[in-house]
């Protein structure tokens, strides 16, 4: 993917605890590619570069930084990253096949939406969605 001024993308990078080797639980939940990567000597993840529907995002080991931190350490997070899909209910049950959590099954509100949340092996919480109306 690439960028310039005029446009404004938007790519999260999530932490994860040290030590981490497999990160395949985004390409079978998601579908996410991986771009790059670079590894610590050890074998396991420095930073990774993924892209689902060519929208990137990093998953990133967690740094001698007081404020970087897997939602392991504090046994929560402070966000959800909301993914839009065609078919929510796939997705979870390719997420939760995956290794993911469920927190909450997929449901269709009144506000018109069609969600269900997640939580995937690292401690994100993903809110797996869909505009109905």
């Amino acid at each position: 993917m690439t960028t310039n001024d005029s446009k404004m993308v938007f790519a999260p990078e999530l932490f994860i605890n040290n030590g981490v080797k497999d990160i395949s639980f985004y390409e079978n939940a998601f579908g996410a590619i991986e771009q790059m990567r670079f590894s610590n000597d050890d074998g396991s993840i420095h930073v990774a570069e993924l892209s689902i529907n060519g929208t990137i995002f990093h998953i990133h080991e967690t740094t001698a930084k007081p404020y970087f931190f897997s939602p392991d350490k504090y046994g929560g997070t402070s966000i959800c990253i909301g993914l839009f899909v065609a078919d929510v209910d796939k997705v979870m049950s390719n997420a939760l096949k995956a290794g993911a959590i469920a927190i909450s099954p997929a449901q269709d509100y009144e506000y018109g939406y069609r969600q269900g949340t997640i939580k995937d092996p690292f401690g994100h919480y993903w809110q797996i969605q869909k505009k109905i109306v």
